[in-house]
């Protein structure tokens, strides 16, 4: 296959090497995450590991979708020779390998640290086998299930597969293909995790999918100008800004109260700083959005400052995040 970086003439950096048996699970984290490279670690493990093999799972889908430079066609065929990777037992690691190869040979997009990952896709893919079976069929399950609603989006869109979004309803659909089921899934994992948590199993689960939402919403606000240019349009048109802000902030709150729950049902440290940090950050993004309008991120040095807050208030076992 010719890449199309070499058929344009455009001279790139050389394509990722596959990785082998192991991935370096961390340093992808790093490579494709910033909210969630400095969140994860404050899960216990092996809890830290699976979620960290979850995220990089979700990622590889969310590349697919929203590869630049592939037609809908090529999206959709990723998007579904992935979900086969999934569901298949044992893992096709030879298939695995030639598909990751021909993905990173074709660059759906230009961030190396997303192309790293599809080449390291037969290793994260690999690290299911060391995961519990409940969790891992969590896994796979909430994976396929994102993968799949994507590729319903990238169908419905324009003939290069960018998506257009007309209505609130969509917009939220979307939110959860994206982040709702990602809220559901670590649900299942903590409940599997911490037994403890049982008696809030059903406040959690009502929460969940918010949780997933208010995040989702609040990069979506903050990189409107940015997609919008290159061609995605997940705001629908006729919505007032307004109301949009009101939703994530509504949602946020609803997070909030998870991150509580969590903390009053005995949840260990880790899972209540994990959950609790993007929350903060999301709220002080939103906050920035609200003054600035979208493109406006928050600095390191408040991301810092929110961190050690953070620290201090898990240290003390006061409420990390206001209700609202």
């Amino acid at each position: 296959m010719i890449c199309p970086a070499e058929a344009t003439g455009d001279r790139r950096p050389p394509a990722p090497r596959l990785e082998g048996p192991a991935a370096d699970i961390d340093g992808l984290l790093v490579r494709t995450s910033r909210t969630f490279a400095l969140a994860i670690p404050e899960l216990p493990e092996p809890l830290r590991r699976e979620v960290g093999v979850a995220y990089l799972l979700f990622r590889v889908a969310d590349t697919f979708e929203d590869a630049t430079r592939w037609p809908r066609a090529e999206r959709l065929t990723a998007l579904a020779a992935f979900d086969r990777l999934l569901r298949a037992s044992p893992w096709p690691r030879d298939e695995a390998g030639r598909l990751a190869a021909r993905w990173v040979d074709a660059r759906p997009c230009d961030h190396e640290g997303y192309l790293e990952l599809l080449g390291a896709l037969p290793g994260v893919l690999g690290e299911l086998d060391g995961i519990a079976p409940a969790r891992r069929a969590a896994i796979v399950k909430y994976a396929r299930c994102t993968a799949e609603g994507m590729a319903g989006f990238v169908a419905g869109g324009t003939e290069e597969g960018n998506l257009r979004l007309a209505t609130l309803a969509d917009l939220r659909h979307y939110c959860y293909i994206v982040a709702g089921i990602v809220g559901e899934l670590l649900t299942e994992l903590f409940l599997d995790f911490a037994p403890q948590l049982g008696s809030a199993r059903a406040f959690l689960a009502d929460r969940a999918r918010a949780f997933g939402e208010g995040l989702q919403l609040v990069n979506i606000l903050k990189d409107a100008d940015s997609d919008a240019r290159h061609g995605r349009v997940y705001l629908p048109r006729g919505l007032e800004r307004a109301e949009l802000l009101a939703l994530a902030r509504t949602d946020l709150d609803d997070a909030a109260e998870y991150v509580g729950a969590l903390q009053a049902g005995g949840a260990p440290r880790g899972l209540v700083g994990f959950t609790a940090l993007p929350v903060l950050l999301a709220r002080a993004t939103l906050d920035r959005i609200e003054r600035f309008g979208a493109g406006r991120s928050i600095t390191r040095v408040e991301v810092a400052s929110i961190f050690a807050r953070l620290q201090v208030d898990l240290d003390t076992g006061a409420s990390p995040v206001d209700p609202g």
